[in-house]
């Protein structure tokens, strides 16, 4: 049934890790713009969040597998967030003026729609267990 509001929050997170930071910039100096694309490391586990979140929208015969991909999915943007904040903290004394983008914080939205995502699932899970008691 992908008509559920799991659905949509899983959707939102798949674009959200993969359209949105191809075009949001990461950092921003005086002489360019970072973006996403830019590292091989950002690209693939971007990437990889994108993948999990479209093949647990497919998975909703079985809402454990789903839900456990959602962690899964979590897990991997966490670890994304780390190497943002690791990345930003050892930046070698810059020159030039730099701002962070806010495509720093896609991981973050993707984490809350993730985690709105699997709290469906297991109420959803709660439902289908309580029905299955009355039969």
């Amino acid at each position: 049934m992908l008509q559920r509001i799991q659905t949509i929050y899983l959707l939102l997170a798949a674009v959200c890790s993969g359209g949105l930071s191809q075009v949001l910039p990461l950092r921003t100096t005086d002489a360019n713009i970072a973006f996403a694309f830019d590292s091989i490391e950002y690209v693939i586990l971007f990437s990889a969040s994108t993948l999990l979140s479209l093949i647990s929208i497919f998975l909703f015969k079985t809402r454990q597998t789903q839900f456990v991909l959602g962690r899964l999915n979590i897990i991997l943007n966490l670890f994304l967030l780390g190497l943002f904040i690791y990345r930003l903290l050892t930046l070698s004394g810059e020159t030039a003026n730099s701002e962070k983008g806010i495509g720093l914080l896609l991981p973050v939205v993707s984490i809350v729609l993730l985690v709105f995502a699997n709290k469906a699932i297991k109420k959803d899970e709660a439902l289908v267990k309580s029905v299955d008691r009355l039969r």
